[in-house]
C-alpha cells in the first residue's frame, strides 16, 4: 500500500492531545484520522452531508471498524491519510485507509458501513451512490459547470446564494436578489445528485470591463477547488468577449483567494451589505 494508491488524501498534523505516555500517538486516534479521511472523500465527491444524503434516502452507519498497526507516529508528524472504496456490498460498503508518514505505512484501516434508513434499518445502497463511487475511484470529475443566463440557471443559482447569503452571512433577501441577475451570465457547479455547490456571475460593469460577483460555494465544500473553477470559468467567459479587465468587490477575509487568481486590491475596504469588502482588479 502506497500514498499513490489513493485518490483521495487527508493531510493532518499529530497533537498533543493525541500522544500517551509513551510518547506516540494513542491507538485509539487512528480510527478517529480516518474518520477525518471519509469526511474529506465526501468532500471531494462534492456531497453536502445532510443535503446528499437526504437526496439519497438514507444514511451510512459504522458496522465495522479495525486497525492493523505496522509503526507508530509521534507529536508533530504530519500524516497522510489516504481512503478509498474498496467493495460494495448489497446494503454495505468497504472502505480502507492507509495512514502514512512520507511513504511509510503506519496504520491500516478498514471501515464497514450499512446503509439504512432513519430507523437505521438497512437499505439495498442506492445505485445512484454506486455509481458516483465507481466515478470517483476511476478519477472522473464530481461537478458539472454549467454556463448560462437566469432562466436556464436561476434556481439552482438562487438555491445556493439564499443558503450561503441570506442564512448564513444575513444579507437581506430583496438586495441578493436583484434587476442584473437576469442580464448576467451565470456560472453554477452542479454535483451528480444536481445539486449547486459553487456559483457565480458575469456583468458588464462598462465597455470592457466585467465585474464578478455573487460568488459563493457551499458551507462543507469550501476550502476545495470549486471556488476556482468557478471563477477561472467567468475569467476565461470575460475573455472570450473581449473584455479588458475584470473587477470584483471581495469579502475581505476572501481577499487572498481572489490574489492567488492574480486579482489586485484598490482603495480602502467599504462596507457592503453590512460586510466589509474590497475592490479587486484583474487585467485580462
Amino acid at each position: 500500500m502506497r500514498p499513490q494508491d489513493f485518490r483521495c488524501h487527508q493531510r493532518l498534523s499529530v497533537r498533543w492531545a493525541e500522544v500517551d505516555a509513551q510518547k506516540i500517538v494513542f491507538n485509539a486516534h487512528y480510527l478517529m484520522y480516518a474518520d477525518v479521511a471519509v469526511t474529506e472523500y465526501w468532500k471531494q465527491m462534492a456531497m453536502p452531508y445532510a443535503q446528499s444524503w437526504g437526496a439519497l434516502g438514507g444514511e451510512l452507519f459504522v458496522k465495522k471498524a479495525t486497525t492493523t498497526y505496522h509503526a507508530s507516529a509521534q507529536m508533530g508528524d504530519v500524516l497522510d491519510v489516504g481512503i478509498r472504496c474498496v467493495k460494495q456490498g448489497n446494503t454495505s460498503l468497504q472502505f480502507e485507509a492507509g495512514i502514512f508518514r512520507g511513504q511509510q505505512l503506519l496504520n491500516t484501516v478498514e471501515l464497514v458501513y450499512v446503509f439504512a434508513d432513519a430507523d437505521q434499518q438497512p437499505q439495498p445502497v442506492p445505485q445512484q451512490l454506486r455509481d458516483m463511487l465507481s466515478a470517483f475511484e476511476a478519477g472522473e470529475d464530481m461537478v458539472q459547470l454549467r454556463s448560462g443566463n437566469w432562466n436556464d440557471l436561476g434556481r439552482l443559482a438562487e438555491r445556493l446564494r439564499m443558503e450561503v447569503f441570506v442564512k448564513e452571512q444575513g444579507v437581506p433577501r430583496e438586495i441578493e436578489i436583484d434587476e442584473f441577475d437576469p442580464i448576467c451570465r451565470h456560472v453554477v457547479a452542479v454535483n451528480r445528485l444536481g445539486h449547486p455547490v459553487a456559483t457565480g456571475r458575469l456583468v458588464s460593469d462598462a465597455p470592457g470591463v466585467a465585474r464578478i460577483g455573487r460568488m459563493a460555494v457551499a458551507r462543507e465544500m469550501r476550502g476545495g477547488q470549486l471556488g476556482r473553477q468557478v471563477l477561472d470559468a467567468l475569467v476565461q467567459a470575460a475573455r472570450d468577449r473581449g473584455d479588458r479587465e475584470a473587477v470584483l468587490h471581495a469579502q475581505v477575509h476572501a481577499q487572498n483567494f481572489y490574489a492567488r487568481a492574480g486579482f489586485v486590491p484598490e482603495g480602502e475596504v467599504y462596507d457592503e451589505a453590512g460586510i466589509d469588502h474590497i475592490t479587486m482588479r484583474l487585467n485580462l
